[in-house]
């Protein structure tokens, strides 16, 4: 017989489809987040990437970029959903006050995170310079 038996190779190909059908959803769990460290460099301005702020002050409301009226978590994903059509290399970072309940801040980074975004930065501070914690 010289035909090749494909039958083992759609069994194979059935069985991996289930595993990655119920994988799938695991994986988009939770808000991935790259955080920044206590001896983080400074992320260096790039003209080619555009990048999209979310500030969070202190009573939680959210502000994007240079905005001056309160977006709603649906207004900061449409707008970020829109970045990323117009670019896709685009920036993501979050800005909390030091005083903004957590929630808020997480409220922020989950609506960026449902538009899309890859990466979420979130942007603090350099430490004052002086003697470190314990000396």
């Amino acid at each position: 017989m010289s035909e090749i038996n494909v039958v083992p190779y759609i069994d194979v190909m059935l069985v991996l489809m289930v595993i990655f059908m119920i994988t799938a959803p695991l994986l988009t769990e939770g808000v991935k987040v790259d955080l920044p460290r206590a001896d983080a460099r400074r992320v260096e301005a790039d003209a080619q990437r555009e990048h999209f702020i979310v500030h969070v002050d202190r009573g939680g409301r959210l502000f994007t970029n240079r905005d001056s009226k309160p977006s709603t978590p649906r207004e900061v994903r449409d707008r970020a959903a829109a970045v990323l059509r117009h670019n896709a290399g685009a920036l993501f970072f979050v800005r909390g006050d030091r005083e903004a309940a957590y929630e808020s801040v997480v409220r922020a980074m989950l609506a960026l995170q449902q538009a899309g975004a890859p990466n979420v930065g979130l942007i603090t501070h350099p430490p004052a310079a002086g003697p470190g914690p314990g000396q």
